[in-house]
């Protein structure tokens, strides 16, 4: 395996691990703030730190974007991360979290029907029976967490699978732009993109609640600062970075398949720091999904299953 891809398998691992983590956090931000303002300032502290490292980007890297590009990255930056967290959030208030729990696991078969369809990256019967066997473990973990069906909805459950399709898109056209832009030119786009929409839906939402003073009430809290810090810094501005970076280098369905690694580090993180409990079919479920993991990334195609 050559290096670029041993740091692409270092990206996507890293970029479960905080995704995973980073649960915690919006739990504990969603206490100070309303979820649209949590966006708002997530996106607004991954600008900030942006537009602080760009000078010294500037320096290494050569950023070629022109006006005309924007007919390209526009869409792609819609799809991730605009697209992909409103309809998360308005999908979870409608869904209990488990129920948007096991609907996303799904993304990495939808990923893998997408990238066959448009990239023409044909999976072998093995990989497809790995990424079913990571789906499964997490659908078993959210399921033994417990799912709340008596306040579910139609509507959330259409908001959580559209929620989905725009993060499987993402990772199928992530895997054209890459090759025509660099991972950082994108990244900032994208989080440039994610700080106009969700600040402007939150200035809205309060301008007709006639609430404006109330927008940056929740810095006031400590612990509110340092889920932004994170949720900002690690788990947006990074973490964008770290998955163009894996997509630029690895098929989009062996990327996506990572997403389910974090579902496993979000419940693993309960139990270390929230001391949850754990059974034996949360440890059933936790090998499901890292044996899939790894066998759907480890196993070789064959030159009769792949077009290039």
């Amino acid at each position: 395996m050559d290096m670029s891809k041993q740091k692409a398998y270092a990206a996507s691992i890293a970029y479960a691990c905080m995704i995973g983590f980073s649960f915690l956090f919006v739990k504990v931000a969603l206490a100070s703030a309303n979820p649209i303002d949590v966006l708002a300032h997530r996106f607004t502290v991954s600008f900030a730190a942006a537009l602080l490292l760009f000078p010294f980007l500037r320096k290494k890297y050569r950023f070629s974007i022109q006006w005309r590009d924007l007919i390209y990255i526009v869409p792609f930056s819609l799809l991730y991360p605009v697209l992909f967290f409103a309809f998360q959030v308005w999908g979870l208030m409608f869904t209990s979290s488990s129920e948007a729990g096991i609907i996303q696991a799904t993304i990495p078969i939808l990923t893998m029907v997408l990238a066959a369809w448009c990239l023409k990256e044909r999976p072998t019967s093995i990989q497809v029976l790995f990424t079913i066997l990571s789906v499964s473990g997490v659908m078993l973990l959210f399921v033994v967490k417990g799912i709340d069906v008596k306040h579910s909805h139609l509507i959330g459950y259409m908001l959580i699978l559209l929620s989905a399709l725009s993060s499987s898109a993402y990772s199928v056209f992530a895997r054209v732009m890459t090759r025509r832009f660099h991972v950082i030119e994108l990244t900032f786009v994208m989080t440039f993109f994610g700080f106009v929409f969700f600040n402007a839906a939150a200035l809205i939402r309060h301008s007709v609640n006639a609430t404006l003073p109330q927008f940056f009430s929740p810095f006031t809290q400590p612990s509110f600062v340092w889920s932004m810090l994170f949720l900002g810094i690690l788990s947006s501005l990074l973490t964008a970075y770290l998955s163009n970076y894996a997509l630029s280098h690895l098929e989009a369905a062996k990327v996506s398949i990572f997403n389910n690694l974090s579902a496993f580090i979000t419940i693993a993180a309960g139990v270390l720091i929230l001391h949850e409990t754990i059974d034996m079919v949360h440890l059933i479920g936790a090998v499901l999904v890292i044996g899939g993991v790894i066998g759907g990334n480890v196993v070789r195609k064959g030159n009769s299953t792949q077009k290039n």
